[in-house]
C-alpha cells in the first residue's frame, strides 16, 4: 500500500476511535457517493455528522484542518447532500466536524476533534 493511503488509514482509525470514544455512534466509513467521498459518517443523538479526516506528520508547517479548503468544503457538502438523497432526504440535523491527526514515525501521537467545523454552504442550504 503506498505510503500516502496508509497514513490516511491510520489516521481514519485513530479519528474513529477518538469519536467512538466521546460517544458518536459510527454508521459508514469511505461512504463513495456521485459528487464525492466521506471518510467517516456518525450519529449524535439525533445529528448526522459527516467528518473529513485529515492526517499530517508532526512537522508539518500548517495545521491538517487547514488542507480543508473553500473547495473541499463544497464537495464534502455536495457528498452529504447526496448521503441524505440515498437515505430518502430525511428531515435531520446534520453537521461537518474535521478530525486532525497528528503522527510521529507512523504513530498516532495527537488527535484534535472539531465538531461543526463549517457550514453547508448558503447555495446549497435550500437545495435539500
Amino acid at each position: 500500500m503506498a505510503a500516502h493511503l496508509r497514513t490516511g488509514r491510520l489516521g481514519e482509525r485513530a479519528a474513529r476511535a477518538h469519536l467512538e470514544g466521546i460517544g458518536l455512534k459510527f454508521l459508514a466509513a469511505n461512504a463513495r457517493l456521485r459528487r464525492g467521498e466521506i471518510d467517516l459518517v456518525f450519529r449524535e443523538g439525533d445529528c448526522l455528522v459527516f467528518v473529513e479526516v485529515k492526517t499530517r506528520a508532526v512537522g508539518s508547517l500548517l495545521r491538517p484542518a487547514a488542507a480543508v479548503d473553500a473547495r473541499k468544503r463544497l464537495a464534502l457538502a455536495h457528498a452529504a447532500l447526496d448521503y441524505l438523497r440515498l437515505l430518502g432526504n430525511p428531515k435531520v440535523a446534520f453537521r461537518f466536524d474535521i478530525v486532525e491527526v497528528r503522527l510521529d514515525a507512523e504513530r498516532v501521537c495527537e488527535v484534535s476533534h472539531w465538531p461543526n467545523a463549517f457550514v453547508l454552504p448558503g447555495r446549497l442550504r435550500y437545495a435539500r
